[in-house]
C-alpha cells in the first residue's frame, strides 16, 4: 500500500475543520509521520492509524503547529510497546527541542526513538525500498523538506517473453540472473522509473523546492496564503498556491497536495482557483483532515 493520510491541514492554529498538522505516508511496509502538530494523537484514531503501523518520523522544523504533538505520539509508542524501532529526523539544532517533547511529562520509557538528527543537504537513510534524502528550506527557523525516491527498475514485456518463449519459472531466472539461453533482460523489459514523493513545508521559494519537487508523483506541498498576499508570505517564510503549482507544473509533478492553510481563507476553493490559474494540469488535492490520497499509480 503506498497512500498518504492526511491527519492535520491548519497552518499556526487550528479551526474548527482543520486540526494541526500531521500526515503519515504508508509506503510498502514503512510508516512515515511527517509533522506531528498538536492533537496527532487524536487525528490518528479518527484515520485508522496505530502507533505500531509508525516507523519514522519527520519532523521539518520546531515550530509548534508541526511538532507540539511529538510528544504525544512518543508516549503512546511507549505505552503501545512497539516493538520495532521507529527512527526519528528533525533538525541538528532543534535537538534540546526534540529531547524537551520525548520528555514533555513523567512515563515509563520503555521504547525511545532512533535519533537521526539531520545537519545539511543530503540522503539520510538508505533502505532495500528508497532512499530518503533533505533540503534546506527557507524559512525563519531552520527547516528541511524531505523527498522518497524508489530506485529505478524494470518492466517485464509479456509479449517480448512470448517472441523467446520464456515463460513460467523461466520469468524469474531471467530476472535474477539478467540472461537466459542468451536472452538478455533488457531484451524483454523497459525501464521503470522509481516512484517519487516529496514533503516540503514552511519555506519561501528556493532553490530546494523544486530540487525536492523534481519528478515526483506525488508532492505535498504548502500554500499558507494565495498570490494576493504574497508579500505576506515572503515576510512570514511561506508560499502562495499559485508558487506551489508553479513550482510542481515546472517540476513534472503528478498529483499535487496543497496544504497548511492560513485561517484567514475560509474558502478553500480559492485556492483550487488559484493553482489551476498558475498553470498545474495534473491531478490536484486541496486536503482536508483525513483524506486518504493514493499514490498514483507507476508511470
Amino acid at each position: 500500500m503506498r497512500e498518504l493520510v492526511v491527519l492535520g491541514t491548519a497552518s499556526q492554529v487550528p479551526t474548527r475543520h482543520r486540526n494541526h498538522n500531521g500526515y503519515l505516508l504508508r509506503w510498502d511496509g514503512e510508516g512515515i509521520l511527517f509533522d506531528p502538530g498538536e492533537g496527532t494523537q487524536r487525528q490518528m484514531l479518527h484515520a485508522g492509524v496505530a502507533a505500531h503501523d509508525l516507523t519514522r518520523i519527520c519532523v521539518t522544523h520546531f515550530h509548534g503547529d508541526h511538532s507540539l504533538g511529538l510528544a504525544g505520539v512518543v508516549q503512546r509508542i511507549n505505552l503501545d510497546r512497539v516493538p520495532h524501532p521507529v527512527t526519528a529526523h528533525y533538525p541538528a539544532s532543534g535537538e534540546h527541542f526534540f529531547d524537551r517533547l520525548c520528555h514533555a511529562t513523567a512515563y515509563r520509557e520503555t521504547v525511545a526513538p532512533v535519533r537521526a538528527p539531520v545537519a545539511g543537504d543530503g540522503v539520510i537513510a538508505e533502505t532495500a525500498g528508497f532512499t530518503l534524502s533533505a533540503r534546506r528550506l527557507s524559512h525563519p527557523v531552520e527547516a528541511f523538506g524531505y523527498r522518497l525516491a524508489e530506485p529505478d527498475g524494470r518492466r517485464i514485456l509479456p509479449d517480448r517473453l512470448a517472441a523467446h518463449g520464456i515463460t513460467g519459472p523461466d520469468v524469474g531466472l531471467l530476472q535474477r540472473d539478467g540472461e537466459l539461453r542468451g536472452v538478455t533482460l533488457d531484451q524483454v523489459s523497459a525501464p521503470r522509473p522509481g516512484q517519487k514523493f516529496a514533503f516540503v513545508m514552511d519555506t519561501r521559494m528556493c532553490d530546494a523546492v523544486g530540487e525536492l519537487a523534481d519528478s515526483c508523483d506525488l508532492l505535498v506541498i504548502e500554500s499558507t496564503f494565495l498570490d494576493a498576499d504574497e508579500d505576506l508570505a515572503r515576510e512570514h517564510g511561506h508560499l502562495t498556491a499559485a508558487q506551489a503549482a508553479r513550482t510542481a507544473a515546472a517540476a513534472g509533478v503528478r498529483h499535487l497536495v496543497l496544504t497548511h492553510f492560513s485561517q484567514r481563507y475560509r474558502d478553500p476553493d480559492a485556492f483550487e482557483r488559484e493553482a489551476r490559474g498558475a498553470g498545474f494540469q495534473g491531478a490536484l488535492t486541496i486536503a482536508r483532515d483525513l483524506d486518504r490520497v493514493p499514490v498514483p499509480k507507476r508511470r
